[in-house]
């Protein structure tokens, strides 16, 4: 079987039917099998299997004034998204005058000015106003998780201060009221999104604010510990542990050693897995318990 006929380079890997057919490709070469057509007048030259690989392929469709915002931005950005998450469209915004995008699998938005970033060939809201669009689509739990990812501990998009100024410009639109809740409970310096659901269900239990990923140090002044959630008047941490720290033998031998050397100097540590994050009592017994033998009176 004949090998098709290559496509110009300038068409790979993504490029819209109509410029197809004005570098010369004809229509049956464009309904060629190695050739995708994931939406209406778009052709890409890559397998489609992802969010990811679904917007590059949508991207010549663009033009100059749309791009992708909401909740396609934040995750192409790589924000924390609710746990589970399936994306069931595109977003999409136009800068006015035009109009929101109508078609299949595209959730269509429009902006009086653009606000985007280019990540590779792809135009996206820049990250802190990715995060405001999808206040009007998040509840405040994964609304804070979003926040606290971008100010998170390593490689973070903005700084708690900047986020705060955007979050006070944002009045009487969608979302606005969850935004404003939202802004108090975001920290700074998390690594994950368990975390911050653990901060959260003691922080609503009444427990003291504790520091975010706080360094513990022994006796001599060395660091020994780089605890999740530190409450260092009441020498106690409270620690999520995924499963890498049961299925990595490093991180496991790491652990040990750790919470040994905090025993010995005067520490609690309670370590809390998915399970025992579901088993609320248990949990907040636990930590109580620690505080209360730290000092600590409700």
């Amino acid at each position: 079987m004949p090998q098709p006929r290559p496509l110009p380079p300038e068409l790979v890997p993504a490029f819209s039917y109509a410029n197809g057919i004005d570098n010369g490709v004809t229509a049956r070469r464009l309904r060629n099998a190695d050739i995708a057509s994931p939406f209406r007048g778009a052709r890409a030259t890559f397998v489609i299997d992802d969010l990811p690989s679904l917007a590059r392929a949508y991207s010549p469709l663009l033009g100059p004034d749309r791009y992708f915002s909401h909740l396609t931005a934040a995750q192409l950005l790589g924000l924390r998204m609710p746990e589970g998450f399936v994306p069931r469209s595109l977003h999409v915004t136009s800068v006015h005058p035009l109009r929101a995008v109508r078609r299949p699998h595209i959730t269509g938005h429009q902006a009086h000015e653009r606000k985007s970033v280019l990540v590779g060939v792809v135009p996206l809201s820049d990250p802190l106003d990715a995060w405001l669009e999808c206040a009007a689509l998040l509840d405040l739990d994964d609304l804070v998780i979003m926040g606290d990812s971008l100010v998170r501990r390593k490689a973070p998009f903005t700084t708690l201060a900047q986020l705060r100024a955007a979050a006070s410009g944002y009045r009487s639109r969608r979302g606005a009221r969850t935004v404003a809740q939202a802004i108090p409970l975001i920290r700074a310096n998390t690594d994950s999104a368990r975390e911050t659901v653990l901060r959260l269900v003691l922080a609503r239990a009444g427990f003291p604010e504790p520091e975010v990923n706080g360094i513990v140090e022994n006796s001599l002044g060395q660091p020994i510990a780089h605890g999740d959630l530190v409450f260092r008047e009441y020498r106690t941490i409270v620690e999520y542990e995924g499963d890498h720290h049961r299925t990595d033998e490093r991180q496991f031998n790491i652990d040990i050693d750790r919470f040994d050397e905090l025993a010995e100097e005067g520490w609690r540590a309670i370590r809390v897995s998915k399970a025992l994050l579901r088993r609320r009592a248990t949990l907040l017994g636990r930590v109580d318990s620690a505080l209360r033998a730290g000092g600590w009176r409700h």
